[in-house]
């Protein structure tokens, strides 16, 4: 179609130099004026009207014209030059032709510049049209192509014809650059990747992906480049048109995070590469944690906040706390960039001495890695004081003569420095002729009678106070003793006159029996059971003397468990008013 067109075109045009010619070969005739330009060949005006817009094949002296290879961006422009030795008023036309066509594709008229008349324009609308502009005021002047096509690749001849200089000629092999798609990213199992982040990885991971190109003319490099850098310019075809370029990245480390993975496909320098980048996301695992601003030492039963901070982690890790198994949850957490804070809110106790709360941080994104640091508490109280009687001791057996032995624990942070013993809220000091021992955290009572009985108790003191133990009563079981022991009891009777002789008793454990002796200076004799009573630890003796016989000493023992009363309790009857 195009060349039927150019024929026509050439048709034309060959009608109208024709007539022309005619026209002026009668004024020659009749005037004999010579028309330049119109007819003749040589030096002199170039090849005519015929010659300069039709004859424009290329010559034998064309031939032999260097050609300039010039590159073009499709969509793009592109300008020819055809550099214009002399002024503009020597110039009569400037042709543009392609290939080996006759007919021009584009003309510069300068022939009515004589008459100061603008230059004229003309571009085949079948080939350039308005894209087409001769610059003829450029240095050198330029035949600009915009909005260059695929098919305007070719071989272009610039003639430019002078007035009075010989013809010029200029060539050149436009190449017209077609640019590739833009690339595709595809995952090792070929997933196209869309966005802009590639991953999250993991320490370790390698990274896989394939940078696919479709199209371009000639073809593209496919090429890989991180943080700007060539790291992989080995590529190969698929299939087609198709390129690709297959990029191992292995074991990524945390220094490559927020590296940028690009793929270029480029074919030319006149335009910037068709690109596609990622930027490499990671999940990592936490750096460091520690405790911060622990206290050394903290008192039992008051309130403390300590902080644990992590570093390192992507995202951020996640902090808990344990003492021992038992998780903890009194906690503020505070997230800042890279670094997380949390706060331990707790009341240590007496037990929290010496244990370890441990912190840890993990990101929970990254399987089975944690950081954790433990912090030994120590933690200062006054002392626990339990009192406790020897081991080897039934507290319902001790009796009279037997050795007793106290045990005082104590518990305490800072150590005691101090103890101190109790007998009935009265202190007891260290006495060996008492047989009274204080050894460390014992004491030691030997041979102990009925007055070692009452409440015991021991007190220990560190930096933090003093604290008395439990009370811890001491039993002592013993024999019957008079409650009056230290004298003879009178009891004055008239003859015939009944008395009651009351016979009062100390023991441990209460009595279980008594009995009664009357004795004068000249018998001994039992009172028979029912002439007295007993309750508890109390017997009356109902008692009537008769004759003198019967005025003399009435005795009395009792028995418990642990024996006989040794020294009875003694009564001397006498006769009223003696």
């Amino acid at each position: 179609m195009i060349m039927l067109t150019m024929w026509k075109i050439f048709i034309a045009l060959t009608s109208v130099m024709l007539h022309a010619t005619f026209v002026a070969a009668r004024l020659h005739s009749s005037s004999g004026l010579a028309l330049h330009g119109l007819g003749g060949a040589g030096g002199g005006g170039g090849s005519g009207v015929i010659g300069g817009l039709v004859g424009g094949s290329l010559s034998n002296k064309d031939a032999h014209v260097k050609t300039k290879d010039i590159d073009a961006v499709e969509g793009k422009s592109v300008s020819l030059p055809c550099p214009i030795s002399a002024p503009l008023s020597d110039v009569y036309m400037v042709l543009w032709f392609r290939d080996n066509a006759g007919i021009p594709l584009y003309s510069f008229d300068v022939r009515d510049k004589v008459n100061n008349d603008q230059p004229r324009h003309w571009s085949a609308p079948e080939v350039f049209g308005s894209r087409a502009k001769f610059h003829f005021d450029s240095q050198p002047a330029t035949l600009e192509i915009k909005d260059i096509k695929r098919h305007d690749q070719g071989v272009y001849r610039c003639r430019i014809d002078f007035r009075t200089s010989q013809t010029q000629s200029f060539r050149f092999n436009l190449t017209v650059i077609i640019l590739p798609e833009q690339p595709i990213i595809l995952d090792r199992w070929g997933r196209q990747l869309n966005g802009t982040l590639l991953g999250p990885k993991q320490e370790g991971d390698d990274i896989v992906i394939t940078c696919r190109v479709v199209g371009g003319r000639p073809q593209p490099q496919v090429r890989w480049l991180v943080n700007g850098l060539l790291v992989d310019n080995q590529y190969e075809h698929n299939s087609g048109d198709v390129i690709e370029n297959r990029l191992l990245w292995p074991s990524v480390q945390r220094t490559d995070l927020n590296s940028v993975f690009t793929c270029q496909a480029l074919n030319t320098q006149l335009d910037k590469p068709k690109e596609k980048s990622f930027l490499l996301d990671m999940h990592l695992k936490p750096l460091t944690v520690k405790i911060i601003e622990a206290p050394s030492s903290m008192v039992a039963d008051r309130r403390y906040e300590v902080i644990c901070e992590s570093t390192g982690s992507r995202p951020n890790a996640i902090i808990t706390w344990y003492k021992g198994k038992r998780q903890l949850r009194r906690t503020k957490d505070d997230i800042s960039k890279n670094v997380t804070r949390s706060e331990l809110s707790f009341v240590p106790t007496t037990d929290d001495d010496g244990k370890s709360i441990t912190c840890r941080a993990e990101n929970p994104n990254v399987n089975g890695l944690y950081l954790e640091t433990m912090w030994k508490l120590n933690v200062v109280y006054p002392p626990l004081v339990t009192l406790r009687l020897g081991s080897t001791l039934t507290p319902d057996d001790i009796k009279e003569g037997d050795d007793v032995y106290f045990e005082c624990h104590v518990q305490s942070n800072p150590q005691w420095r101090k103890l101190l013993w109790l007998h009935n809220n009265i202190h007891l000091e260290h006495n060996t002729s008492a047989r009274v021992i204080r050894s460390n955290q014992s004491l030691v009572l030997q041979k102990i009678t009925k007055h070692y009985a009452g409440n015991y108790a021991c007190s220990a003191i560190n930096d933090e106070g003093e604290t008395v133990s439990n009370q811890l009563p001491l039993r002592v079981k013993y024999t019957p003793v008079c409650k009056h022991m230290d004298r003879v009891i009178l009891i004055g009777a008239s003859k015939d006159e009944t008395v009651e002789v009351t016979c009062e008793i100390q023991a441990d454990p209460p009595p279980r029996t008594f009995r009664w002796k009357f004795n004068n200076s000249g018998e001994t004799l039992d009172v028979g059971s029912e002439r007295f009573s007993v309750n508890d630890s109390r017997s009356v003796l109902k008692y009537t003397p008769i004759s003198d016989q019967d005025y003399g000493t009435l005795s009395c023992w009792a028995s418990n468990e642990v024996g006989t009363q040794n020294q009875p309790c003694l009564f001397q009857v006498v006769l009223a008013g003696e």
